[in-house]
């Protein structure tokens, strides 16, 4: 899932390490998410949203649509 995480935490100088400590997740956990290679539980999505004072969407881009182009 594309998202914006890494330049909502560098825009606010924070270090992955500082991002994970805020949430409550580990630095890995913040890497794999900015890296696109893990998309996070619905809790932490809130949890990143809440730290950047911004919706869900403004982070999230789930791509939405199949191989076919057709939403789920």
């Amino acid at each position: 899932m594309k998202n914006e995480i890494r330049e909502r935490r560098d825009a606010a100088g924070l270090s992955q390490a500082d991002l994970a400590e805020a949430v409550g997740v580990t630095r890995q956990t913040i890497n794999a998410i900015e890296r696109e290679r893990y998309d996070p539980s619905i809790e932490l999505a809130f949890k990143l949203a809440r730290h950047f004072d911004c919706h869900i969407e403004d982070l999230f881009d789930p791509e939405l649509g199949g191989e076919n182009g057709e939403s789920a």
